[in-house]
């Protein structure tokens, strides 16, 4: 069997939470056509993430937002991961936030036919142990263009 060497990560991570965030990205990047979050803080008891957007969500997108995650997490689409080598790294997945010393093997961290993205991070087996997803509240900031989410996983 090959060893893989990883950067080594210097979060303990909520797998819950932090497998939500993986599905809140692609969730906004589907919905509005932007990047994934520029800022996550991401939590046991509370999480936020930012993202830049063309324009304020009404609260009918937002209350699809929260609908479409329940949904995904009910799913109960498989988390995998899967080994490549910097050269190798599949169409559409972006590297350029990974740390300049990042090793040369990536992990991609996979939901189901609905994400990957690089990541050392800890995760929960299947979207279905995430539990329940709830939006406590949203800030837009026009000067900005920035959307946050505050949300927690119960």
């Amino acid at each position: 069997m090959e060893a893989f060497f990883l950067n080594d990560h210097n979060k303990e991570e909520f797998p819950p939470a932090h497998t939500a965030e993986h599905l809140l990205n692609q969730v906004m990047v589907r919905m509005f056509g932007c990047e994934r979050s520029y800022n996550a803080h991401i939590e046991r008891k509370k999480s936020k993430m930012s993202f830049h957007l063309e324009h304020k969500p009404s609260r009918q997108e937002e209350k699809e937002i929260e609908h479409e995650m329940q949904r995904l997490i009910a799913e109960d689409l498989p988390v995998t991961f899967e080994f490549v080598d910097r050269d190798n790294v599949p169409e559409g997945v972006r590297t350029d936030r990974l740390p300049a010393d990042a090793s040369e093997t990536i992990r991609l961290v996979r939901i189901g036919d609905y994400d990957v993205c690089p990541c050392i991070g800890r995760h929960v087996r299947s979207t279905a142990q995430i539990g329940r997803f709830e939006m406590l509240g949203t800030n837009w900031d026009e000067q900005e263009r920035s959307f946050r989410v505050r949300f927690k996983i119960l």
